[in-house]
């Protein structure tokens, strides 16, 4: 009888396939026994079974996961854009970087779609802002309905009287404050605006102590800022306002999306507000308002 002789290197491979699963199944076992060695982190008392997606905590039942989410908050859905070292970047967090991936890419596409989304909104009262603003030498340029800029926007125009009553945020980067104000009358200073919010005695108390960096400050030392609209994002520039100066001054030959946006900057701070160059605004704006009058 004659013995059958396997080749060597299909017996190597089979041996190697053999320690391969045999590492595999000792990894997994490994994680169970690293779970099972954590107790619970909602009762204690039970040994561990599920790992939060989000935060990571240990839990032994369906009850104690959502004890811990009610107890925490945690939403129990993993951030998709949290950092994740190289030594912990498998399989499956390719494949969910992959998906998210794809869904950014159908939300992308889907806006661009969508009429609503890309056509600025064209009412009555728009158009009236508009020409009014354009009578004062500003440049009033609106967003789609969709924007909570647009919704949130205030502004108002008092025709007898012939003034803007501006929705107006003032952004306090050093106390990484904002503050949104309602019908601002554009015959106020800067001076003024700012009185009520970071003057010594006449502000308001509790807006007062939020804002304790700006209130030891000397007013020579705060400047206003407001940035120049339709710019590249890696090319932002502003326009320095003046505080002695009414609001309308200040937005005269200038572009606004919707409502004002005021930076109110430290002195220690305001090399990081590049200025736009002189005398640039006034041409844009000649240049825009020759071109709306030509085709009207």
């Amino acid at each position: 009888m004659s013995a059958v002789i396997l080749p060597t290197a299909h017996i190597m491979s089979s041996a190697e396939n053999k320690v391969e699963n045999s590492s595999t199944e000792e990894e997994e076992r490994g994680k169970k026994r690293k779970m099972s060695l954590s107790s619970c982190g909602v009762c204690g008392s039970e040994e561990a079974k599920y790992r939060c997606p989000a935060c990571l905590t240990h839990s032994c039942s369906l009850p104690c996961v959502k004890k811990h989410k009610e107890v925490s908050g945690c939403s129990g859905v993993r951030n998709k854009t949290a950092f994740v070292t190289l030594s912990q970047f498998d399989e499956m967090a390719l494949l969910s970087d992959y998906r998210f991936l794809e869904d950014t890419g159908r939300f992308a596409d889907g806006a661009t779609r969508d009429n609503l989304v890309q056509a600025p909104r064209v009412t009555v009262k728009s158009k009236k802002l508009a020409s009014n603003a354009r009578k004062m030498n500003i440049t009033l340029r609106f967003l789609p309905i969709t924007f909570s800029k647009s919704r949130e926007n205030s502004t108002f125009f008092l025709t007898k009287e012939k003034l803007f009553l501006w929705h107006l945020k003032l952004i306090f980067p050093q106390s990484s404050s904002e503050f949104t104000q309602r019908r601002v009358s554009d015959k106020q200073t800067l001076k003024q605006i700012l009185t009520s919010y970071i003057h010594p005695t006449e502000s308001d108390p509790v807006t007062r102590q939020k804002l304790k960096m700006y209130v030891q400050a000397r007013f020579d030392h705060v400047k206003v800022f407001m940035k120049v609209e339709g710019r590249k994002a890696n090319s932002v520039r502003y326009h320095e306002l003046d505080i002695e100066k009414s609001l309308r001054d200040n937005l005269s030959y200038k572009t606004l999306i919707e409502y004002p946006e005021l930076h109110v900057v430290l002195k220690d701070h305001w090399k990081d507000y590049p200025l736009k160059g002189p005398g640039n605004e006034r041409a844009l704006f000649n240049i825009t308002y020759t071109t709306l009058t030509s085709t009207a």
